[in-house]
């Protein structure tokens, strides 16, 4: 399946969500991620990304998709290069 994971979380949580997401997904932009997973993964990110916000403060969103048959991707402005920064 395609997954694109989205957060906003307290300042203390951003960068423990950056290193689970990276761990699964491909990071795209601040706090957005996407990629192919595994069901099994899928659930592994899910139960790791739940240990980690604070339900009352922070917001995961996830979108999930079958493939990308039907998704298209189109950058406006600068492309980000995740491989370029360093933290």
């Amino acid at each position: 399946m395609f997954v694109i994971m989205v957060y906003d979380a307290g300042e203390r949580r951003n960068a423990k969500l950056l290193k689970i997401g990276r761990k699964y997904l491909h990071w795209v932009q601040n706090s957005v991620f996407e990629g192919e997973i595994t069901e099994a993964n899928y659930f592994k990110l899910k139960a790791e990304v739940k240990q980690r916000i604070h339900d009352t403060e922070d917001s995961v969103v996830f979108y999930t998709f079958r493939s990308t048959r039907y998704t298209n991707r189109e950058i406006l402005g600068k492309k980000i290069d995740p491989g370029n920064l360093i933290l």
